[in-house]
């Protein structure tokens, strides 16, 4: 053998060690990454246990140990995709906050990754839990950012603390996410975001009062 296949055989022993040795969050990280870029590539459809094994360089049952089904680790590979295009706003009242808020989950939903998340919702639509995983980082935030965003204007007093509920909070997103999943919209025009801010969510903002003893 001469030096040339000596060396390629020892980067190869070296590559398949250090696969081996990886443990705890240094294989999830590589199995996450190796799900978004199957996700990416495929869409929900296209993504299997297999496919994404063989891209992160391990077994199905790493992936099995850590997310129990398909539909859990396409979730989590999502969330992975989406992590860093959602960005909290603040233009210093609530009605540009909601706008700013819908208008980047508008892009989002209409970009391939809004592609992804349709396959998902479609794939998870008869497990509860999931769904609700799913939704809350569906490219919009979730709950928490929304709940922040009510919170600066509790503390403007623009909104009374009763309004500081997950579901008023998101109402907004909710009913947005509707013109996509339901209606089938490829993108929702600007007037639509407009007519749910200042129709819907802001009188229903205002509108809370204290729950009777």
């Amino acid at each position: 053998m001469d030096a040339k296949n000596r060396d390629a055989k020892k980067a190869v022993g070296r590559t398949a060690s250090a696969q081996v040795r990886r443990r705890g969050a240094v294989l999830e990280r590589a199995i996450l990454r190796a799900a978004a870029d199957v996700l990416s590539e495929s869409g929900y459809a296209g993504l299997t246990m297999e496919k994404v094994a063989l891209r992160a360089g391990t077994n199905k049952n790493a992936l099995y140990r850590r997310w129990p089904h398909r539909a859990a680790l396409g979730i989590a590979a999502y969330r992975e995709l989406v992590t860093a295009d959602v960005r909290l706003p603040d233009t210093g009242e609530l009605r540009g906050d909601v706008l700013e808020l819908l208008r980047g989950a508008n892009r989002h939903w209409s970009s391939p990754h809004g592609e992804i998340l349709r396959g998902l919702l479609a794939g998870v639509a008869d497990d509860p839990e999931l769904l609700a995983q799913l939704r809350e980082g569906a490219g919009d935030g979730g709950s928490a950012m929304w709940l922040t965003v009510l919170g600066r204007a509790v503390a403007r007093g623009e909104a009374p603390p009763e309004a500081l509920h997950p579901r008023v909070a998101t109402t907004a997103v909710v009913l947005l996410r509707n013109e996509f999943v339901t209606r089938g919209t490829p993108t929702a025009p600007d007037d639509v975001l407009i007519d749910i801010v200042d129709e819907v969510y802001l009188p229903l903002i205002r509108g809370r009062t204290p729950t009777p003893d």
